[in-house]
């Protein structure tokens, strides 16, 4: 097993991410908790809050299977609920354990381990002095397409699920939550059988999304998505939808998180661009101190052993209103 689980970070020659995280040169170091467990937090997330990092992501254990008759690489592993790891320097990381359970045993539960729990991103909201996950809710099939709510007094969790909804009627999928400078929320997901995305403000107390949404990428089919924001724009970076295979990055720009949005092509650049260096994006964090420079997460989905997939940090930097993302 341990020559199977990695975890990738690539940096460039000026040490983009300085005091966070220490280069390595090359692919291949193995991700290890605290403990010297691997990590297993997939379709992930981060929030900082008083000076600790938290990331949150699917816990993918066991064996993986096809659901039939789907017409795509429907591969999935029992859910596994959300886990949790805090770190204040993004480098070592502890082990908070698994913050939202799946469950057994109980009729019509979203979050049962036959469903589909994925992609939990958490911010936290002032008023209500909660912090508040939002995750895509499913079955197996994906007949089902809404988007789960839980909250929690501590960031670490435990958290409690409330329940699913279909914004504004609209089905959900693939999704993210982006919280703005002035405190407003918005969650971002991809609908209508993943042809259009979503972005809907939400409600002040974060738990459920107002009126005000828009629709936009229509008709082109993208998924996973991740949004940032620098010097006043907006940044929207999603994946082409081609099942657990890799494809090629693409992203928008936009001076307000309603839009309008304009299509800017493939931000990776080298070697495996088509194919996102073979991965798929999850969340950008902004690096700390420095305001053109951010991370990008994603995933290497080892889509018939989905328990042995791995991770990909990048460098990501925005350069004359344009990303650039470079493995080198």
């Amino acid at each position: 097993m341990k020559k199977i689980f990695f975890f990738a970070l690539t940096f460039t020659s000026l040490n983009l991410f300085g005091q966070f995280v220490r280069p390595t040169g090359k692919d291949g170091r193995l991700w290890l908790d605290s403990h010297g467990e691997f990590i297993n937090s997939h379709g992930a997330g981060i929030l900082k809050h008083e000076g600790v990092y938290y990331l949150f992501g699917e816990v993918k254990k066991g064996r993986t299977w096809l659901v039939p008759d789907q017409g795509w690489e429907d591969y999935r592993v029992p859910a596994g609920g959300i886990s949790c790891y805090s770190s204040k320097d993004l480098r070592r990381w502890r082990n908070e354990g698994i913050v939202l359970k799946p469950t057994t045993g109980i009729k019509g539960s979203d979050l049962d381990t036959g469903m589909v729990i994925e992609r939990p991103k958490v911010i936290y909201n002032q008023k209500i002095k909660k912090f508040v996950m939002w995750m895509h809710i499913d079955r197996n099939d994906y007949s089902y397409s809404q988007l789960g709510i839980a909250v929690s007094d501590r960031p670490a969790g435990p958290y409690r699920y409330l329940k699913s909804v279909k914004p504004n009627g609209f089905t959900g999928r693939d999704m993210t939550l982006f919280k703005d400078d002035d405190g407003k929320a918005y969650v971002v997901f991809a609908s209508e059988l993943n042809a259009t995305m979503h972005v809907c403000l939400l409600n002040d107390d974060y738990l459920s999304t107002s009126a005000s949404y828009s629709r936009i990428l229509v008709g082109k089919t993208r998924e996973a998505p991740a949004m940032l924001k620098h010097q006043g724009n907006y940044y929207l970076l999603t994946s082409a939808c081609t099942g657990w295979s890799p494809n090629a990055l693409m992203y928008a720009t936009a001076s307000h998180p309603l839009g309008p949005w304009q299509e800017q092509g493939n931000p990776c650049v080298g070697e495996d661009s088509a194919t996102t260096f073979n991965s798929q994006g999850t969340f950008v964090l902004p690096v700390e101190g420095k305001n053109d420079e951010f991370i990008f997460m994603a995933d290497r989905w080892n889509k018939t052993d989905l328990e042995k997939s791995t991770y990909l940090w990048l460098p990501m930097r925005v350069s004359s209103g344009k990303l650039i993302i470079a493995k080198e």
